[in-house]
C-alpha cells in the first residue's frame, strides 16, 4: 500500500510511505524552496508530492490539528490531543474519484509514532517516549505489542513557556493576545547559549516560578502580570537576559529530568519528539544523564515529522508494522532551472571538489546545493553555506550574510572518523542535535561562548559527495572540518532552485556557489 500523509497548520508537510517495503518515499515541507518559514501546505508542495505516484495512493492520512486554540473544539482530523479511545478516525473516502482508506490520528500520536518509526531500535523493543513541544510535555511507554501507555505529564506547554520568556524580555514585542511567535524558542535557545547559568537571584526566581508554575499555555498579554519586575522588557541583547535565559533553560529541563528520574526506572531507550527536541543542550543532557540505555532524536523532531508519524500510525493500523527505512535527504529534489548564460559576472565550471576545497581554504564563502533537501530544519550538507573554520572574522562575515547578531554561533560539519580529534565526542552525530566541547583551539569560527559546538558528523555512506569535499579540504588544510550553516533567505526554508541561489548569492555577497554539478564563481569579486 502507498500512503499519502498531510500535516495541516504551521510547518505543513506532505509525506509518502510504502507500507510493503516500509520505506519513507519522501517528506516535502511546504517552507522549503524559499517559502516563508512555518508555512502551511502550498499547492507547490502538493504538486511535488503528486509526482511520486503513478496512480492514486491507497491510504490517505491527515495528522490531527486544532484550527484555533487547543480548547476551542474546532479541530482538523482527529484533533490535537489524545492517545486512547477517540484519538483515531478510520473511514473510506473518495479521492479524485478513487475509493481510498482514510486514517487520521491526533497530533500527539503523530509525534510518538514519528520518533518510534525513525529510531534505530527494532520493532518490539520497548521504549520510553518524551513529547515536549508547544502544548505537550508528557512521557509515554511503547511496549513490545506497539501499545502506548501514558506515564504522565511533567509540564503543560513547555515550548510555549520557553517562548514566553523571550516575549517578556523583548521591549519590541507588540502582540497583546493570541499565540507567541514561532521563532521565539530558537531566539531564546541562542541567547541561553551565551548566558551564564549561575545562582538565581530573587527577581529571576520570581519570573521563573511564574512561568513554570502557570497551569496552561501563556499568551503575550500575560506579560503584564510581570510588568512590575525589573526583568520586564529587559532587552534581549543584554547579558542579563542571556544569563536569565540560561537559568530558565536549566530550570525547565530539571522539571522533566526530576519527573523521569522518579518515574522511568526500566532503563529503556528514550525517544524524543516535539520542537523542544531541537534544543541541543537538553538533548546532550538526556544522553549523558544515565537514566536510559540510549537516546534518539529524529532530525524532524518538530512538527515537520508529524506527516511521517501519522503515515506510520496508519501503517501500524493496517499492517502491524511501525518501522521505516528512511534517509534525512528525503525532501524536495534540487531544481537546476537556469544556466550561466542567465547570470551576470559569473564564471561556471564543472564541479571539481578539490577546486571548491581550495576556494574555502583561501577564505571564500560558498553556497552548496545538491541532491534532495534535508528533512527537518537543519542544513546537513545538501543546502548549506560553507566556509573554513579557522578565523573569528569568518564567523562575523557568516553572521552578516545570514542577517544575524554577530555573536550567534555557526555549526561545524566534520568527518565522522576525525570527530574525536577535534571534539569531545566519539562516533556519529549525523543530524546536528547534540553539543560537543571543541578540543582543537584552531577552530575559532565554530565555538560557542562556553567552548562547545553543534557538530554534524559525515560518513561516506551518509553523504558521499559532501564527505569527499571534507576529505579534499583536509588534504589542503589538515582538518576535515568546515563551517556549515543553512542556505536560505532570511525567515524562509532552504533554497531549492539555481535561480534563487544566484539571486541570494548576489544579494548577500557569497564568493561563489555550487548548484548540482556546477561550480559558479563571481568574476567581479
Amino acid at each position: 500500500m502507498k500512503v499519502l500523509s498531510f500535516k495541516p497548520g504551521h510547518s505543513g508537510t506532505i509525506a509518502g510511505v510504502d507500507t510493503e517495503s516500509g520505506e519513507l518515499l519522501f517528506s516535502y515541507e511546504a517552507e522549503k524552496d524559499s517559502f516563508l518559514r512555518n508555512t502551511s501546505i502550498t499547492p507547490d508542495a502538493f504538486m511535488d508530492a503528486a509526482l511520486w505516484f503513478q496512480e492514486l495512493p491507497d491510504v490517505l492520512t491527515l495528522s490531527g490539528w486544532s484550527k484555533t486554540q487547543l480548547d476551542s473544539g474546532s479541530t482538523s482530523g482527529a484533533g490535537y490531543l489524545g492517545i486512547g479511545s477517540g484519538s483515531e478516525v478510520i473511514e473510506k473516502k473518495s479521492f479524485f474519484g478513487k475509493s481510498v482508506d482514510y486514517y487520521s490520528s491526533t497530533h500527539e500520536r503523530s509525534h510518538i509514532w514519528s520518533t518510534y518509526a525513525m529510531s534505530p531500535f527494532p520493532q518490539g523493543q520497548p521504549c520510553y517516549v518524551l513529547v515536549w513541544e508547544g502544548a505537550i510535555g508528557d512521557f509515554y511507554e511503547i511496549n513490545s505489542q506497539l501499545e502506548i501507555k501514558h506515564l504522565g505529564t511533567a509540564m503543560t506547554a513547555p515550548g510555549n513557556k520557553y517562548a514566553f520568556l523571550y516575549s517578556l524580555s523583548d521591549p519590541a514585542h507588540t502582540l497583546s493576545y493570541g499565540q507567541l511567535q514561532n521563532d521565539e524558542p530558537g531566539k531564546l535557545m541562542a541567547a541561553s547559549a551565551s548566558g551564564n547559568p549561575g545562582p538565581v537571584d530573587k527577581d529571576e526566581q520570581e519570573v521563573i516560578d511564574f512561568i513554570l508554575n502557570h497551569k496552561t499555555a501563556l499568551a503575550p498579554n500575560d506579560r503584564e502580570n510581570l510588568a512590575g519586575s525589573p526583568l520586564y522588557n529587559l532587552g534581549v541583547d543584554s547579558q542579563k537576559f542571556k544569563d536569565l535565559a540560561a537559568k530558565f533553560s536549566d530550570a525547565l529541563f530539571n522539571v522533566f529530568f526530576d519527573y523521569a528520574k522518579a518515574n522511568l526506572k526500566k532503563g529503556y531507550p528514550l525517544l524524543i519528539a516535539g520542537g523542544c527536541g531541537l534544543n541541543c543542550e537538553w538533548n546532550t543532557r538526556w544522553k549523558n544523564c544515565g537514566l536510559f540505555r540510549d537516546v534518539f532524536v529524529p532530525p524532524c523532531t518538530n512538527d515537520t515529522g508529524s506527516a511521517i508519524g501519522t503515515a506510520v500510525d496508519a501503517m501500524r493500523y493496517y499492517t502491524g508494522k511501525a518501522k521505516l527505512d528512511w534517509t534525512v535527504y528525503a525532501g524536495q529534489p534540487f531544481c537546476d532551472d537556469i544556466g550561466v548564460s542567465d547570470m551576470e559576472n559569473v564564471v561556471a565550471s564543472r564541479l571539481d571538489l578539490s577546486e571548491v576545497a581550495d576556494a574555502l581554504y583561501r577564505g571564500d564563502i560558498i553556497g552548496w546545493a545538491r541532491g534532495n533537501c534535508e528533512i527537518g530544519p537543519r542544513a546537513l550538507g545538501n543546502r548549506s553555506i560553507l566556509a573554513a573554520p579557522f578565523h573569528t572574522k569568518t564567523l562575523d562575515r557568516l553572521n552578516t550574510i545570514k542577517g544575524r547578531e554577530a555573536s550567534k554561533p555557526i555549526a561545524p560539519a566534520c568527518l565522522e572518523e576525525d570527530v574525536s580529534m577535534h571534539f569531545d565526542w566519539n562516533g556519529p552525530s549525523p543530524h546536528m542535535l547534540y553539543f560537543q566541547k571543541v578540543t582543537n583551539a584552531a577552530l575559532k569560527a565554530i565555538k560557542h561562548n562556553d567552548g562547545s559546538a553543534r557538530v554534524q558528523t559525515i560518513s561516506r555512506d551518509q553523504n558521499a559527495v559532501f564527505y569527499d569535499l571534507l576529505t579534499e579540504f583536509k588534504k589542503i588544510s589538515g582538518v576535515g572540518v568546515v563551517c556549515n550553516t543553512s542556505l536560505n533567505f532570511q525567515s524562509t526554508g532552504f533554497i531549492n532552485k539555481t535561480s534563487d541561489l544566484y539571486h541570494y548569492a548576489k544579494m548577500v555577497g557569497l564568493d561563489g556557489f555550487v548548484a548540482g554539478i556546477t561550480f559558479y564563481r563571481f568574476s567581479d569579486r
